[in-house]
């Protein structure tokens, strides 16, 4: 199956000032996305996942380089590939006179939908995303992460092939976060819908995702499935025993999920690919084995440790 996205040496860069030097924002990106993935674009604020976004859905022109979404030239067949997309842009716009109600109607419409059509797939998406209760709502009065659920609806609106989020769960509360992250997976294992989304959040992105790329400084550094590429680095959760004589005498390198070790006198540090599954079954070993353990210490990894040993 052909990819729905493919793009060649994109390149993009912004002039700084008036008459200030340009400062590229990507360099020479090269991307592939499978369809009927989940496929993420990790990296941290400033690292170019706005703008690469923002050329793969038609809003940007590269400078430099070529893109190919669902077969169509972003840039010579931008509209036609504009009906058959959407996107979810990290902070929330809308006309701020209109109701919540009133602003997905207008997009339907932008989509082409009218009459009973158009109704049923407002009231679909209201109770979706729990809007329901906040339809006659301006969008001026809403909280962010009320403007942020109904953008979210509103991406649904075209019954798109192919959905863009960027940083999908920015300003939700924990549990409307979840709640998205559950319907995303759901859209996409019912419909085969295509997700690209953009995070910060390494978690998140491990929930939803089968593949990740990583942008750093405009450019893609590695690509894979998250827990290949820790494995790969001998990366992961960090976990610290405090044992009250001594570790046990185990293979602790045989132990389920650990990728590393290392002891220090009383204490012993293991590197875990999932501290949250691997804790429980660790403990169990050690009790079985007459160790006492004083204290534990669990510490996640995080985006920028994985970053520092792929730009090593």
């Amino acid at each position: 199956m052909e990819p729905v996205i493919v793009a060649q040496g994109l390149v993009k860069s912004y002039r700084t000032g008036w008459f200030g030097a340009r400062k590229t924002v990507l360099e020479q990106v090269d991307l592939e996305v499978p369809a009927g993935s989940i496929f993420g674009i990790l990296g941290p604020n400033g690292a170019g996942k706005t703008t690469l976004i923002s050329i793969l859905t038609t809003l940007l022109i590269p400078d430099e380089g070529e893109a190919r979404v669902l077969g169509l030239d972003v840039v010579r067949q931008a509209q036609r590939l504009r009906a058959r997309i959407n996107l979810a842009a990290s902070s929330a716009h809308f006309l701020w006179c209109l109701t919540v109600e009133e602003n997905l109607r207008f997009c339907g419409r932008l989509y082409g939908l009218s009459g009973g059509v158009l109704r049923k797939k407002v009231e679909e998406l209201l109770h979706l995303f729990e809007l329901s209760p906040h339809r006659r709502v301006k969008f001026e009065n809403l909280s962010t992460g009320l403007k942020q659920r109904l953008a979210l609806a509103k991406t649904l609106v075209n019954d798109p092939e192919l959905l863009f989020l960027d940083e999908p769960t920015t300003g939700l509360d924990p549990i409307m976060a979840q709640h998205l992250r559950e319907e995303i997976l759901r859209l996409n294992r019912e419909t085969g819908l295509t997700i690209l989304l953009t995070t910060h959040n390494l978690r998140e992105a491990e929930m939803l995702c089968r593949e990740v790329a990583f942008l750093k400084d405009g450019r893609l550094l590695a690509r894979g499935g998250i827990k290949e590429l820790q494995a790969g680095l001998g990366l992961g959760d960090h976990l610290l025993l405090t044992f009250t004589d001594g570790p046990a005498p185990l293979d602790y390198a045989r132990l389920p999920g650990v990728l590393a070790h290392r002891r220090d006198g009383r204490r012993l540090e293991m590197i875990l690919d999932r501290a949250e599954v691997r804790l429980a079954p660790i403990l169990h070993a050690l009790e079985q084995a007459g160790a006492g353990v004083a204290e534990v210490r669990v510490k996640e990894v995080d985006l920028e440790e994985l970053y520092r040993e792929i730009t090593h």
